[in-house]
């Protein structure tokens, strides 16, 4: 394949672009603020920035087809929080509000792939380890 030649979409990727568009959807209707999306550093990334009442909230979206293999939020382990935690810090260095409270939520989202989605905001899903 030359590298100007169309490829398929990976559908796992399109699955969680989907979710993103729908947990910012929901968080917006929630009355959240969003400052950023796919925040990217060398460390991760953060999928959505927002503010809710003068508190920075770092936006951990997760996306399955299916609870089969257990509740995307679940997909959130200790490992992945602490990457969060260190791109939220890298966000918070880049714009100087280390002075800002924050939390860290999970949205969690259930998609058939198509238009209808089961959305659910997880607000304070966990805290940063000492």
């Amino acid at each position: 394949m030359s590298r100007f030649e169309l490829r398929e979409p990976d559908p796992r990727q399109v699955l969680g672009l989907r979710g993103e568009a729908a947990a910012e959807a929901a968080l917006r209707h929630a009355g959240l603020r969003i400052l950023e999306r796919r925040f990217r550093v060398r460390h991760g990334e953060i999928d959505l920035v927002a503010e809710e009442g003068g508190v920075l909230v770092f936006v951990e979206v997760k996306t399955r087809r299916t609870p089969a293999h257990g509740r995307p939020w679940e997909a959130v382990i200790p490992r992945k929080q602490a990457r969060l935690v260190r791109v939220a810090l890298a966000y918070l260095a880049r714009h100087g509000m280390f002075d800002r409270p924050c939390r860290f939520d999970v949205v969690e989202v259930l998609s058939d792939g198509g238009e209808g989605s089961d959305v659910r905001h997880i607000r304070d899903a966990f805290r940063p380890r000492a």
